[in-house]
């Protein structure tokens, strides 16, 4: 009897332990797991990971939902996935079950309509707590395939340290960044000012400034001057090159050809990790790689304060930014599967989850109510960094225009070609002309930044 009772005793333990642990045994519920791929930070320290962690051991717990990590990668490296995936390439992994992308992601698969429609799992009054121009890139064909979860925009970043070095002698002040045109002026000045320091070498000034996004700076400076960046969309899409595009590209060629701007490769966390620029204009995401300390190429290492202000405008230009960032998309499967991947999705953007997520990866939330609370939970934020940054979104929210890039089916192509052009032309134009110099020549830069202009619009005809 006592053997008896302790086995009986051992399997109601058993049975404990194991609906315990899966918290489906209760309610009789089939276990969803759902497999996704995403972005947010590395493989073993993700901010997203742990908010899933939250999620799947509480609401997928209760459920009985659970959302799979299977990949923590770049945009560009899903998007490769992804598409081979759509085209059953051999060798293709097979689809996830979510997956984070841009819209040229979804504009480019082979058919789209593998993808759900979340207007058929979101009410319109859910819908509409968001951001209406976040939800607005995600519409494709007139269905909501890129749900918004978490969005980024270009946010200016001042390495305080070395730039106060720079004002005390030269008088520049920070609330010159406040207009590309003051941008530019100063980058000139810094060129100079470096170069000045070392008066036996000539044209040795460092770069004042990068912008990780040139395509960027182009598109949102003719838009906020009231000028289409793009011409004939409907027929695939390409450069204006109007007079707006011509002003903008005048300060921006100058100070680039003078050496006051950044033209390599990569982004700009590299010149301002090492000293090579002291301001930039990047993702509010980039915060994740923005270093506390700064380490020249004689390995010398001193710590830096690194802020942040809303990006530039052109004076009598509409304030406009350029909004970023991935969104989800979630594979056709069956009903339960996909009502699933939408729970899931709200829970992620209800203000209070969406925020303890975005702070820590350097994103905006994608809800009017959790950005009412942003400001508030920014000022209990330890690290003066991040304070700083979500000061500075909070006030790009309530002062700019967010911009959408059209859907352009060749917009990837547009950009990757203009990117490489621009920094190609502009730094052979900047050697030629340092070049002369060193030759003691007086070199009209106007003539260099024309040619690097007739030849960018060359290029991209």
């Amino acid at each position: 009897m006592n053997k008896k009772r302790t086995l009986y005793m051992a399997v109601i333990t058993a049975v404990m332990v194991l609906a315990g642990c899966t918290g489906f045994a209760k309610k009789g519920k089939k276990q969803i797991v759902l497999t996704l791929w995403h972005v947010y930070g590395g493989q073993t320290d993700s901010p997203l990971n742990k908010t899933i962690d939250n999620f799947n051991e509480t609401v997928g717990k209760e459920e009985g939902i659970r959302i799979n990590v299977t990949s923590v990668t770049n945009t560009n490296t899903i998007h490769e996935a992804v598409i081979a995936a759509a085209k059953n390439e051999p060798g293709a992994a097979e689809l996830p079950d979510i997956f984070v992308s841009y819209p040229k992601t979804v504009l480019s698969l082979p058919d789209k309509d593998i993808l759900v429609d979340y207007k058929d799992y979101f009410t319109e009054d859910e819908l509409n707590e968001l951001i209406p121009a976040f939800v607005q890139e995600g519409i494709i064909d007139d269905k909501l395939m890129v749900f918004p979860v978490a969005k980024s925009t270009e946010i200016l970043f001042v390495n305080r340290t070395l730039f106060e070095r720079f004002s005390k002698e030269t008088g520049a002040k920070e609330e010159d960044l406040g207009t590309w045109e003051g941008l530019f002026n100063m980058a000139k000045v810094y060129e100079k000012w470096t170069d000045d320091q070392t008066p036996d070498i000539v044209g040795d000034g460092k770069n004042f400034f990068v912008h990780d996004y040139h395509f960027n700076y182009f598109q949102i400076g003719c838009e906020s001057l009231g000028e289409h960046f793009f011409t004939d969309e409907a027929g695939g899409g390409k450069l204006a090159f109007g007079d707006k595009f011509r002003k903008i590209w005048e300060p921006y060629a100058d100070a680039a050809i003078s050496g006051g701007v950044w033209l390599r490769d990569g982004y700009a966390t590299e010149p301002l990790r090492t000293g090579k620029a002291i301001v930039s204009v990047a993702s509010s995401a980039s915060v994740l790689y923005y270093e506390d300390i700064v380490t020249y190429e004689n390995n010398i290492s001193e710590p830096i304060e690194v802020v942040s202000y809303p990006v530039p405008v052109f004076e009598g230009g509409k304030k406009m930014v350029m909004q970023r960032g991935a969104g989800f998309c979630t594979v056709k499967s069956t009903t339960e599967r996909e009502r699933a991947a939408a729970l899931f999705l709200k829970w992620l953007t209800k203000p209070e989850n969406n925020i303890d997520f975005v702070v820590k990866a350097g994103y905006m939330p994608v809800t009017e109510k959790a950005f009412e609370q942003l400001s508030e939970v920014a000022e209990k934020i330890d690290s003066t960094k991040y304070r700083s940054l979500y000061e500075a979104i909070s006030k790009t929210k309530e002062e700019y225009t967010f911009y959408v890039a059209p859907q352009l089916a060749n917009y990837l192509d547009l950009e990757m070609h203009f990117e490489k052009n621009v920094r190609l032309e502009l730094s052979r134009e900047e050697e030629g002309y340092k070049e002369a110099l060193q030759n003691g020549e007086q070199p009209d830069k106007e003539t260099y930044v024309e040619d690097a202009y007739n030849n960018i619009k060359q290029a991209m005809q």
